[in-house]
């Protein structure tokens, strides 16, 4: 018998939010990100849901190969690009495009044989990950502009504080240089991620990324994702599997380091760290028990957690529990965790059961990482 938590995907969610995403950026071309297994929601599905999307962004060969082989004919971007020359045949032969972000990639294409290869170029404007300088970008743009291999060369930054203050000083300068370095080369440019997609129109330009906001999440503390008209494209849910009375004085989970300060009825969650829920929530964040909002207490062990029941009505055995999702926004429990919305999402474990919502009442269970 499996046990009772799942994670649902609502497909109808991610094309709706992708429409929110061309609705800010109606003249660029959406290079929709689905690394990390689609952040964590399954790729094939989503690549579906996605499917109006221009172009698809991932850091993993292997799904871009695997989208291919399932019929996908949209740009297909790596954007930590390849490591190896054994790896631009597979970039030929299934047509996918590649970041370049330093000189030994560079080294590689001007020997290597294959032809029609494109590139994105990264400029490190500031976020100092990946990228070329500033001062190094011209001969970097130089050498494959010269490369017969390369049939376009679009160029790219990262912003690194978009979802900050509106007009950081951090985001102001990253912009600054990269108008100033691609004013001297009118190639197809890419700037956007989710957050400069919504804030900041002027970044818009060939190609937007978005990531986040297309699983329905909000890359800003101080708006909400339904303030940004998104809906939330992954719902965890379980069950009710104890009920307990205490006593004042008693404690709850490992360490005993909540201790009930008046009698109190709790519950027992099928959910722990183990499904990836993460361990160090604290004492207070919010779960919703038969929709009513209630409190974990105590420690999250590896397949369970607690809830406080106190102050609930008509919670009994298998009485449903959502930990994120709709009606309680994953950036809510990211918050309370002391942690970002990102890895909840992307550190689902394989153990949840999946269910794939489409065409609002087909619903087909699966595993986390399989299609």
């Amino acid at each position: 018998m499996s046990r009772p938590i799942q994670a649902y995907i609502d497909l109808a969610a991610l094309t709706h939010n992708l429409s929110i995403a061309r609705q800010h950026a109606p003249k660029a071309r959406i290079m929709a990100v689905i690394k990390a297994n689609a952040y964590g929601h399954g790729l094939l599905h989503t690549a579906h849901a996605l499917s109006d999307a221009d172009g698809f962004a991932f850091l993993e060969l292997e799904a871009a190969i695997c989208l291919r082989d399932a019929g996908f004919r949209q740009p297909m971007l790596l954007l930590e690009g390849f490591f190896s020359p054994q790896e631009l045949a597979l970039l030929e032969k299934y047509k996918l495009s590649t970041v370049v972000h330093h000189d030994e990639q560079i080294t590689m294409l001007s020997n290597c044989k294959h032809h029609g290869l494109n590139v994105f170029l990264k400029i490190n404007t500031g976020m100092n990950r990946l990228g070329f300088a500033p001062e190094q970008f011209p001969a970097a743009f130089e050498k494959l502009s010269s490369n017969p291999a390369i049939s376009q060369i679009t160029v790219m930054t990262h912003f690194a504080t978009a979802d900050g203050a509106i007009d950081n000083e951090v985001f102001k300068h990253q912009l600054q240089i990269f108008n100033q370095i691609s004013r001297y080369h009118p190639k197809p440019l890419s700037l956007a991620n989710s957050a400069a997609i919504i804030r900041y129109p002027q970044t818009h330009r060939d190609w937007i990324r978005p990531g986040l906001m297309l699983y329905g999440v909000s890359p800003f503390t101080e708006q909400t994702a339904t303030d940004l008209k998104l809906k939330p494209v992954m719902t965890l849910v379980s069950k009710i599997i104890a009920i307990h009375q205490l006593k004042k004085g008693d404690t709850v989970g490992y360490s005993g380091n909540f201790k009930a300060d008046k009698p109190m009825r709790i519950g027992i969650v099928a959910c722990g760290y183990a499904d990836g829920y993460p361990r160090h929530a604290p004492t207070g964040t919010p779960i919703l028990v038969n929709n009513q909002r209630c409190r974990l207490i105590g420690k999250l062990s590896m397949d369970m957690l607690a809830v406080d029941l106190t102050e609930t009505n008509h919670v009994h055995l298998n009485s449903p529990v959502t930990l994120w999702g709709e009606g309680l926004p994953v950036e809510e429990i990211a918050q309370a965790a002391n942690t970002i919305s990102y890895e909840l999402l992307c550190t689902l474990s394989t153990r949840v059961e999946m269910v794939i919502i489409k065409n609002d009442l087909q619903y087909q269970s699966t595993r986390v990482y399989q299609a």
